[in-house]
């Protein structure tokens, strides 16, 4: 295989990698979060809010692990 051959096929899998932006923005955005209600099993929404984005960016990751795997 030749470099750009090689090149060409890897750049076609980098779209995955946006969708890593979704998270960082989700847990920058602080004034959507910042409250204490809806509580979820006596947590307050700041916390399971934020767990919760960890959750959806390891599932993100590995998604995008896959893809360009």
């Amino acid at each position: 295989m030749s470099r750009e051959s090689t090149k060409q096929s890897s750049n076609g899998k980098k779209w995955a990698r946006w969708l890593l932006i979704l998270p960082f923005i989700a847990v920058l955005w602080v004034p959507f979060y910042n409250s204490v209600e809806p509580s979820l099993g006596g947590v307050p929404f700041f916390y399971w809010y934020q767990l919760l984005w960890v959750l959806i960016s390891s599932v993100l990751i590995y998604f995008i692990y896959l893809t360009e795997g």
